[in-house]
């Protein structure tokens, strides 16, 4: 699948673009995050949690200081009776500086199960899957808004 590339206006279009990218994720899955400070990927993910209704969106936030929050997505009304409870990791390695600080997060207790796992600073993820993977690079675009490049996901026309 080619790199689609959108752009976001503000803080309500990337948690929107967010939740549009949830409706095309089933588990197991690796969502890759990657982009500076402040790029818009805590925002994103708010849209994908939400979308997924593993959460609120208020209620996803930064888990730069935790490194890793999970999420159930629970089963889904009759209109989606097929769907199977899941869980939502997601991780923030910003902090971390080495392989024996990313082993020390447990994510292979969460890659061993059908789970959706969204990592931001993606680039310091080092462990190998063979998981599908979704990479999402944002950047800032001027002002409030964002330009983020996805590939592993296929978008209509």
């Amino acid at each position: 699948m080619p790199d689609k590339e959108f752009i976001t206006h503000s803080s309500e279009e990337t948690i929107a673009k967010g939740r549009e990218i949830a409706a095309k994720l089933s588990p197991p899955v690796l969502v890759l995050l990657s982009g500076d400070l402040g790029a818009g990927k805590t925002t994103l993910t708010k849209g994908i949690i939400s979308g997924l209704g593993a959460a609120r969106e208020e209620d996803v936030t930064s888990p730069t200081f935790t490194l890793v929050h999970v999420f159930q997505k629970s089963i889904t009304p009759a209109s989606e009776a097929s769907s199977q409870p899941f869980k939502v990791y997601h991780v923030d390695l910003y902090r971390v500086e080495n392989f024996h600080d990313l082993e020390s997060l447990g994510l292979e207790d969460a890659l061993a199960e059908k789970a959706i796992v969204i990592i931001e600073w993606s680039e310091r993820f080092t462990f190998r899957s063979d998981w599908p993977r979704v990479e999402i690079h944002l950047e800032h675009a001027g002002g409030d808004a964002r330009r983020m490049t996805i590939s592993g996901l296929r978008f209509e026309k």
